[in-house]
């Protein structure tokens, strides 16, 4: 088995920044009601970039950061729910706006909603671990607003668009990389984004997209369960602790459910990173964008151990539990 080190963090947002204000002009909502229920007060929502864009400026950070020759990556996963199209995958288009196209690597998407990037991180742990692999480039991006119904304030007001990725290489080290996935079939959607609907055969009807639907206390008593299984799992994993983290990075959906954790598992908010207020739900680029955001703040140190944790539609969860 390979051992392997993350390397460097990145992120990107969209470039419209939308406040709670401004988004209360043409939704029945205002400012208390969404912060006080959410901690959201802003999102960033993409005008003209695609899920492509926001991820290949994502990745070209986590490069920088990471201090590589982009054509050592041999590996792109990109985790999503919101893709350019159908096919072609958008890891392949970010592959060829990297200007890697000429580089023998393999390049596919993975689809665990807003556990995408953990579950992708654990896909990508496990090629480096068995020697597929050197160098991988694991990206969650979303851009969720055009899946949005601009009306329903359960959803729209929530969720938002960005990326963040990740550089892992095969490395001697002693560093541990741990992981925990859970997943269970939701037949009653309580998250949801439809398929396309049938048509009849050889019809001219119009492509109708689908909006993503959320069940929201559904929601809730799921999320809770789900993120503390997913931190108890891998600290009994490492043999550490709570108090043994310096990190805990959840997935950025609600502070209502972050709290919630916090308060059943007797967690220091202090240790806890929270970015929602500024960016909402970004889905799979929630972690990541968490993370590259405290790289470029400098809290991320060498030595540090830091957990992640999310969960999302399928239903999906996961955990990780990681020595920096």
């Amino acid at each position: 088995m390979k051992s392997c080190r993350i390397k460097g963090f990145g992120y990107a947002l969209a470039k419209r920044r939308v406040t709670n204000e401004e988004l209360s002009t043409f939704v029945d909502t205002n400012d208390e009601w969404i912060s006080s229920r959410t901690g959201i007060r802003a999102r960033y929502i993409s005008e003209e970039e695609n899920t492509s864009d926001l991820g290949a400026r994502a990745a070209r950070m986590a490069i920088e950061k990471a201090g590589i020759d982009p054509r050592e990556i041999d590996l792109i996963i990109t985790a999503t729910f919101t893709p350019d199209q159908t096919t072609p995958s958008t890891a392949c288009l970010i592959q060829e706006k990297l200007g890697l196209n000429d580089q023998h690597m393999m390049a596919f998407d993975l689809n665990a909603a807003c556990s995408g990037f953990l579950y992708a991180l654990q896909s990508a742990h496990a090629m480096l671990a068995a020697g597929q692999v050197k160098c991988a480039l694991i990206i969650g991006a979303e851009v969720i607003s055009k899946q949005l119904d601009w009306k329903d304030r359960s959803t729209c007001i929530i969720f938002a668009d960005g990326a963040g990725a990740a550089i892992v290489r095969q490395e001697d080290t002693q560093l541990r990389m741990l992981h925990f996935a859970g997943s269970m079939g939701d037949a009653a959607g309580v998250i949801h984004s439809d398929a396309p609907k049938p048509r009849p055969l050889f019809s001219a009807q119009s492509y109708q997209p689908s909006v993503v639907c959320m069940e929201g206390n559904a929601t809730f008593r799921f999320a809770v369960k789900a993120m503390q299984e997913a931190i108890e799992d891998v600290l009994a994993q490492a043999a550490v602790s709570i108090a043994d983290i310096d990190w805990i990075v959840p997935h950025q959906a609600n502070v209502r459910i972050i709290n919630n954790v916090c308060k059943r598992m007797h967690i220091d908010k202090e240790h806890v990173y929270i970015n929602i207020e500024e960016y909402g739900n970004t889905s799979a680029a929630s972690i990541p964008l968490a993370l590259g955001e405290m790289s470029e703040k400098g809290l991320l140190k060498p030595g540090m151990k830091i957990v992640l944790s999310g969960f999302g539609a399928g239903f999906t969860w996961a955990g990780c539990y990681i020595e920096l």
